[in-house]
């Protein structure tokens, strides 16, 4: 089943969405009644959607009553979860058209119980056994935070601390491995980025996340071990008090730890790629099937490529398979920050030997163009056939992402209609979903990485289900696949 959980506080999306998934929920998420609508035009109506009541742009008092008035959603189950605790408020909510309420702060078991109540689950879910987690920093005040803070979460617990990255290697050696490593970047005796190679040469299944500073030499640092196959990273909170720092673990690093550690637990089966014996993989899920092509695609104009978590190893993966074969522009969203994204061009040029650059507004779109969005701005593809450039924008966030894939993917697809080949990589979220759609729509085609290979099959998982993908593929094969139909014609032979 799908759900639908709408909140403007991250904490809370992730709360109600753990829950979700222990219930086998697929759980998409919206930070505003604006977004849940636009998802439910999207991708269909879910199984269930959870909205909070006060929230900018659109409340979801007002949320619940659009949705009830439209014959498509008046029969959806919805669920308030709000810190309203009034009756008479209560029975606005449940007037308006909300199915049950259920009042901030809620354990899961209440939660559990009102989807019992609503026939969407048969039993309270079983809990899930903790996530084990292995901390390595440097800083016992830093250390001490994050044990505290993680161990007061049920669904985590404290497998180890280690002062450096040996340390960290040793207490892996002795003890049963952990569910994920929490790794400091800057440590002495050995540092992160020398850990994390020698854990993924021991272990290349253990999901590492970064812990980080957001300075120049952190982010220089982060970006190297995101590429070297870190699953994740997080921004380490600077000159915060021990309750801000708290607050923050609990918002952002609890959320991080369980994206890619569900990823490597869920049952994931063996590692099937999607395709036929020809390459030409087929797609299907919520959406149906999309038509097989008619053998008559038009040349790829540009490329387009969307991804988020563990995306920085797979371009490294995908890029130096196709850019030697590519004659055509090239334009990536990564989610990341403005002080990692010119790091990152910086070392994916090392690794594909050729230029990767971070976008600036206006720079013309040539054969040899490989750019990078700036994190924190949109890229949009603007200008003519024969003078595309790029157009930088500060428009409001989509998915809560700026840049967003979205947003290049559709400016592409109006300006090169069915030239766009777009690509959705590893990542959580649904970013990459509507901008695929379009794309379709014009003609263009959509690639998506498998779920097996994927650090967090959120953003490719979004656009197969939805039936947008005509091949589904390996991170290994992504890359091919691309050198492949840059060669085709219009007759589509090599």
């Amino acid at each position: 089943m799908r759900a639908l959980v709408v909140d403007d506080s991250k904490p809370s999306r992730s709360i109600v969405a753990r829950v979700l998934r222990e219930l086998a929920f697929e759980c998409t998420e919206a930070t505003n009644g604006v977004e849940a609508l636009e998802a439910v035009a999207a991708a269909g109506p879910p199984d269930l959607i959870t909205v909070n009541w006060h929230m900018p742009v659109m409340d979801g008092l007002e949320l619940i009553r659009r949705l009830r008035s439209d014959p498509a959603t008046r029969k959806l189950p919805l669920v308030m979860i709000s810190t309203e605790h009034d009756r008479t408020r209560i029975a606005e909510a449940l007037a308006a058209g909300a199915d049950d309420y259920l009042a901030k702060p809620f354990t899961s078991e209440a939660l559990t119980r009102k989807l019992v109540d609503l026939g969407l689950a048969t039993r309270p879910a079983a809990p899930a056994a903790p996530i084990r987690v292995l901390v390595c920093d440097d800083s016992h005040t830093i250390r001490s935070i994050l044990s505290a803070t993680l161990a007061s979460d049920p669904g985590m617990r404290i497998a180890g601390t280690a002062i450096n990255g040996q340390a960290c290697l040793d207490a892996l050696a002795c003890g049963d491995l952990p569910d994920v490593v929490l790794l400091d970047v800057e440590m002495p005796v050995m540092d992160g980025l020398t850990a994390l190679k020698e854990i993924r040469r021991r272990y290349p299944r253990l999901p590492v996340v970064m812990f980080s500073s957001l300075t120049e030499r952190g982010a220089k640092a982060t970006v190297d071990a995101l590429v070297a196959g870190a699953n994740d990273y997080v921004a380490k909170p600077a000159g915060l008090a021990p309750d801000e720092v708290a607050a923050r673990i609990r918002g952002e690093v609890i959320g991080r730890i369980r994206g890619v550690v569900t990823r490597r637990t869920a049952g994931s089966g063996a590692p099937g790629d999607g395709r036929s014996a020809g390459g030409e993989g087929l797609a299907t899920g919520a959406g149906g099937q999309r038509p097989r092509p008619n053998g008559r695609r038009q040349p790829v104009q540009g490329i387009v490529i969307g991804v988020s978590t563990g995306g920085p190893s797979a371009l490294a993966e995908v890029l130096p398979a196709f850019l030697p074969a590519a004659r055509v522009p090239v334009l990536i969203v990564q989610h990341m920050p403005a002080t990692f994204t010119g790091r990152l061009a910086e070392r994916l040029s090392v690794v594909c030997g050729r230029p990767v650059v971070e976008a600036t507004d206006g720079t013309p779109l040539t054969a040899s163009t490989v750019l990078l969005a700036p994190g924190g701005r949109h890229m949009e593809v603007a200008g003519s056939i024969a003078t595309p450039r790029v157009r930088l924008t500060d428009a409001p966030p989509e998915n809560s992402c700026r840049p967003s894939a979205d947003v290049l993917f559709r400016s592409a697809a109006r300006l090169w209609g069915a030239g766009t080949l777009a690509v959705v990589l590893t990542g959580m979220g649904r970013d990459g979903l509507a901008g695929s759609r379009t794309v379709v729509e014009v003609g263009g085609s959509v690639l998506a990485q498998d779920e097996f290979s994927s650090v967090v099959w959120g953003m490719p998982g979004e656009v197969v289900r939805a039936g947008l993908a005509d091949a589904v593929l390996p991170l290994s094969q992504v890359g091919v696949e691309v050198a492949v139909r840059l060669g085709r014609g219009p007759s589509g032979s090599a």
